[in-house]
């Protein structure tokens, strides 16, 4: 059996008051029997994801990282409610069980789920999970069949219609994203008025209301360890809401890097989506497209979009790190990756190609 995705040691300012946290679950949580232990789950640039064991028991506890800027993007309460609404109609959603819209405790709001045992698949698959080029071909289906059933859900039916606003989605991303790239810019970092302007310049009206995921890539998805084809969790609800599924498929396709790719994009892959077997970005929306059964005329846009979101989210990292609001190293080298992001935005854009 492959590895499963490991904790680790807690890093260095980012410790949570043990004594006040296992009084406060015990008290809320049944068959929390045992002492407690902590771990830190060591990926991700967003909330911090911690891992609780009441002996065999495991809960996962999520809260906004320490120095946060961007508060509206790290709102657990509103997460915990979609969670709460999801996992009964869509079983991959995590199962939440505690709520804590205060700061009393840990500093921060926070709330507790079950624990999804699995695989999760980062920059390369784990030593003892090789997969066959069929395999990896598989696995790409069946991921974007799987988002294309979270956008059949009816959100409307489930609780969830008033998540968001979907009229007038895009528009707002574009608007709300270049701000947030103003907000977020450092002497360091590049230039991405043309990048900007064009998006501005071409805003497509919302295709259809769905539930959107919004952060959904490869390791965010918790693999059966037996059977790597099959996706028994989803992971990173947080900036779930309604709007427009093309601009969810977009912002999964930005991570997804083909072995053609420039070597300043390879540099950052995140997934091994450049193996033999995983289709190109444009077969993987043709999957998507059958998946869904709504025809995709011209996705340029939406890829487009989602470089340049991801070039702010991972600008606004390290904004914290630049004005010592984390001491994180990993965020130190984050700027080659936005302007990587940048620059393939603007070829994108230019050319057509992608």
């Amino acid at each position: 059996m492959p590895e499963l995705d490991t904790p680790g040691t807690i890093r260095a300012g980012e410790e949570l008051d043990h004594v006040k946290l296992e009084a406060h679950l015990r008290a809320r949580i049944p068959d929390c029997t045992g002492p407690l232990t902590i771990q830190q789950f060591p990926s991700g640039y967003s909330n911090l994801t911690y891992l609780l064991r009441f002996g065999e028991r495991e809960l996962v506890l999520r809260r906004p990282p320490f120095g946060t800027k961007a508060k509206t993007a790290h709102d657990m309460g509103r997460e915990f409610r979609v969670l709460s609404a999801l996992h009964p109609y869509f079983p991959q959603c995590p199962k939440p069980l505690l709520n804590e819209e205060e700061d009393a405790l840990l500093g921060a709001p926070f709330y507790v789920m079950e624990r999804i045992q699995g695989v999760i698949v980062r920059k390369q698959f784990p030593e003892d999970y090789t997969l066959s080029p069929e395999q990896h071909a598989g696995l790409a289906h069946s991921m974007f069949e799987l988002l294309a059933s979270l956008h059949a859900v009816d959100f409307a039916a489930i609780g969830l219609g008033e998540l968001g606003r979907p009229e007038g989605y895009v528009r707002r991303q574009v608007e709300g994203w270049s701000r947030r790239w103003g907000n977020a810019h450092t002497a360091d970092a590049p230039n991405c008025d043309a990048v900007m302007a064009w998006l501005h310049e071409r805003i497509p009206e919302t295709s259809r209301p769905a539930l959107i995921h919004n952060d959904y890539k490869l390791d965010n998805l918790v693999l059966d360890p037996e059977n790597p084809l099959r996706t028994i969790g989803v992971l990173d609800w947080e900036m779930a809401t309604l709007g427009d599924p093309l601009m969810d498929l977009g912002g999964s396709i930005s991570y997804w890097i083909q072995n053609d790719d420039a070597e300043s994009l390879q540099a950052f892959r995140m997934a091994p989506t450049h193996l033999a077997g995983f289709p190109t970005r444009r077969e993987a929306v043709r999957i998507y497209e059958d998946c869904s059964g709504v025809p995709i005329e011209d996705f340029t846009f939406y890829y487009a979009f989602g470089l340049f979101r991801l070039a702010v989210v991972m600008q606004q990292i390290y904004y914290r790190y630049y004005h010592g609001q984390t001491q994180d190293a990993r965020f130190a080298g984050l700027t080659p990756m936005v302007e990587a992001l940048l620059n393939q935005a603007a070829l994108v854009q230019q050319t057509g190609e992608w």
